[in-house]
């Protein structure tokens, strides 16, 4: 018995890092889960595979949540398959990093819509489902980074203050209709992305977290957890921090 039994979860980004960690404790935790993925296949369809090996229903889907029609879609396919959405956890995320004076058009408009847009799609894309329901968790990724702001990231930090913003007014629009809307702030979390690094960087950068460590994907997939369950029934509007301690 998990605390998601009978659940049905669809995240964004799922095939790697942060949401990779997020379907695969949704699915220890008895969720059905769908995830989105944008171009490895195989390697989607390898998770989904040796996920749904556990009795669970797993599925990859291939779209792209910063493109309206293909966000409404992938909720249609999963509720047609499944005939419910509970939880929907807005993960999708990438980075285009540069000092301002540096950064083009593209690199803004890219970010905002990835990071942003697609929050705004998917949202847009379960209101109806939840909204018949009578019942849903929105989980939205943001990121400390949207809390207090970072040099050479100056698109980054808009899209995910954007995120919380955003959040706050879901959850004060759909309340009355039993429909929760939560962010997590994730601080550094390693990943494969980290991996990358100078391990002399990423040695500072976990001095200077009062826990001493980075985080893991599985930090944040417990966050997720707690949020798309019913412990959190009276939980919405609120930004959740996973950082170690890095904003105290």
């Amino acid at each position: 018995m998990g605390i998601l039994d009978g659940k049905v979860a669809l995240i964004t980004g799922g095939s790697r890092g942060i949401g990779r960690g997020i379907v695969e404790r949704f699915v220890q935790e008895g969720a059905d889960v769908a995830f989105t993925y944008m171009s490895n296949a195989d390697k989607a369809n390898a998770l989904a595979a040796e996920l749904a090996s556990s009795g669970r229903m797993v599925m990859a889907i291939q779209s792209d949540a910063a493109d309206f029609n293909a966000a409404q879609k992938a909720v249609d396919d999963v509720v047609a398959a499944w005939g419910k959405l509970d939880i929907l956890v807005n993960n999708a995320g990438i980075t285009k990093d540069q000092l301002l004076m540096r950064m083009s058009e593209a690199d803004f408009d890219a970010v905002m819509s990835t990071n942003m847009k697609s929050v705004f799609n998917m949202t847009k894309a379960v209101m109806r489902t939840m909204l018949k329901q009578r019942n849903g968790s929105i989980i939205n990724m943001s990121s400390v980074v949207g809390v207090k702001g970072n040099a050479g990231q100056s698109n980054y930090a808009a899209s995910k203050a954007a995120i919380i913003g955003f959040t706050k007014s879901v959850a004060l629009e759909l309340g009355s209709r039993n429909i929760r809307s939560n962010a997590i702030a994730p601080g550094f979390i390693e990943t494969e992305m980290t991996g990358v690094l100078d391990p002399k960087v990423v040695e500072q950068w976990r001095e200077g977290i009062p826990l001493k460590r980075g985080g893991t994907p599985t930090d944040v997939a417990n966050a997720c957890v707690f949020l798309g369950s019913d412990l959190s029934a009276y939980i919405t509007g609120q930004t959740l921090h996973v950082c170690g301690g890095m904003l105290t």
